[in-house]
């Protein structure tokens, strides 16, 4: 048998810092927070859901934010979105290497994670 499909992504998170994610993930990301398993939600983090995918933040006492590994989420307006991120106190560091089909920024996570933002452009839809 072989792998189908991708069920969840983790990220990881320092203690007690679950409202910053709500921020940045739910209301900025727009992502729906989902409901943790009642044994696992006594370890703190939040759980949403991005499309089919579920998003974990997990904790970690000795948290580092991953500055290369990173989810990468698709957008259907990625300059509205980048303009409420920058709003928001955000940085965005704009694509120097492109992806054919793709217009993509980076951001941080309110822990310092890597965020990949990616609308298909024409050339993509073509």
């Amino acid at each position: 048998m072989t792998a189908y499909s991708l069920d969840h992504v983790q990220l990881v998170m320092p203690p007690n810092r679950e409202a910053e994610a709500r921020l940045f993930y739910g209301s900025l990301l727009w992502l729906t927070e989902i409901p943790k398993p009642a044994n696992l939600a006594a370890r703190g983090g939040v759980w949403f859901q991005c499309g089919s995918i579920q998003v974990h933040l997990g904790v970690e006492t000795d948290f580092r934010p991953a500055k290369k590994a990173h989810p990468a989420f698709l957008v259907a307006d990625l300059t509205q979105l980048t303009d409420k991120l920058s709003q928001a106190g955000y940085k965005i560091k704009y694509d120097q290497e492109a992806i054919e089909g793709y217009e993509r920024t980076f951001t941080e996570d309110p822990f310092g994670n890597r965020i990949e933002l990616m609308q298909p452009n024409s050339s993509a839809a073509a």
